[in-house]
This record gives structure tokens, C-alpha cells and sequence, in this order.
């Protein structure tokens, strides 16, 4: 699928990958950034480079409000770039003031079944947030789907995504309605252009 004028109409503009845990928001970003030339940045990833701990050790010693505050600081330099793909943590449309920096771009939401979420982490004893409670791990799963749909619900895109939908076929799925958008979008422009000559301004 060419992205010759996609990148075009992008016009450099970032692109924010949000959703759950488990959602594929890294392996799909590295795929997407390499077909749009962008450069791709995972914020966990950079907290952990940041702090010389890894996101358990932050929730430890830290607590989770320390984590969010740090998550908000490097989404907030990373904002002030274009051409970035950055895959977001799953908590980070928690934090109110995170929303002014992820404006910036377009906020993409990977959507993933709750099931399917329980497929992708029953192994993974590296996520803070499901290590806490006693709850299992669909319960948990599920608690933070109800909170956070809402916010999550407010992206730009939204993206279902199935057990059988290969990272590829994600990809080729995201830069389908990322040109859509941005068409409607030129559509927008031109009409407005248009109906600016046909009808000029005029002061009192």
C-alpha cells in the first residue's frame, strides 16, 4: 500500500499510539513508523532510560504517582517534535494535562478484547498494575478497560483489533484511515478556500 501522499498530507505531524496493555502498541509502532519515515519512540521505554529503572522498580520506589509524573514529562519534550511515532502506556490518557501534548498529533486507539488482552499477558509478571489485588487477571483486565474506554474513546482513530489480524494487516488498516482522514480533511480546506473567493468578506 503506497504512503507517497499520506506522508504528504501528514505534513509531519506525530502520531500517538494509545490503548492497553497488550495491545501491540510497540511492535505495531515500529512497523508503522518505518512505512512512514518517522522516527518511533515508546515512553516507557524512555522513562526506564531516563530513571535507570525499569517500570516495576518505578512503581516500588516511586509509587505510581511518581511514574505519571515522569510519563508526563517525557511526553511533553516529545510533543515539541514532528515526524515522531510514539507508543504511549496504557495509563497515560489517566492524566488530564497529557491530553494538551497528545493534541498535538494524531491519537490512534488500538482497541483489543479483553480475551484477548488475557492471551498476551497471563505470562507477563513485568506489568505493576496487574501484580496488585487479588483479583484475576480478566477481572483486572476488565476494571481498567471500564475506566479508561471513555478516554480512550476521545482518539482520533479508533482501531478494532482481532485474534486474527496479523501487525502487517494493523498497519495497513491504520494508513487506510489515516488517509481518509487526511482526504476529508483537504476536502475541508478546498471548500472553505472555495466558498472564501465566492463569497468574500466584508467588514460593516
Amino acid at each position: 500500500m503506497s504512503t507517497s501522499n499520506l506522508i504528504t498530507n501528514l505534513q509531519g505531524t506525530s502520531l500517538y499510539l494509545i490503548g492497553m496493555m497488550g495491545s501491540g502498541k510497540t511492535t505495531i509502532g515500529k512497523l508503522l513508523s518505518d512505512r512512514l519515515g518517522y522516527q518511533f519512540f515508546d515512553t516507557d521505554g524512555l522513562i526506564e532510560t531516563i530513571t535507570q529503572q525499569s517500570v516495576t522498580e518505578i512503581f516500588a520506589t516511586m509509587g505510581e504517582v511518581g511514574f505519571r509524573q515522569v510519563e508526563t514529562q517525557v511526553l511533553s519534550e516529545l510533543s515539541s517534535y514532528g515526524r515522531k511515532l510514539i507508543s504511549t502506556g496504557g495509563g497515560i490518557v489517566t492524566v488530564p494535562e497529557n491530553w494538551a501534548h497528545l493534541r498535538t498529533g494524531v491519537i490512534v486507539w488500538l482497541d483489543v478484547p479483553v480475551l484477548l488482552l488475557c492471551d498476551r499477558l497471563s505470562l507477563d509478571k513485568t506489568r505493576p498494575i496487574l501484580q496488585s489485588g487479588e483479583e484475576d487477571l480478566q477481572t483486572k483486565l476488565q476494571t481498567l478497560i471500564e475506566a479508561r474506554s471513555s478516554l480512550y474513546a476521545q482518539a482520533d482513530l479508533h482501531i478494532e483489533i482481532g485474534a486474527e489480524d496479523s501487525p502487517e494487516v494493523i498497519c495497513d488498516r491504520i494508513i487506510t484511515e489515516l488517509t481518509i482522514a487526511c482526504n476529508a480533511k483537504a476536502d475541508e480546506k478546498k471548500q472553505i478556500l472555495q466558498l472564501n473567493r465566492e463569497t468574500p468578506f466584508q467588514a460593516n
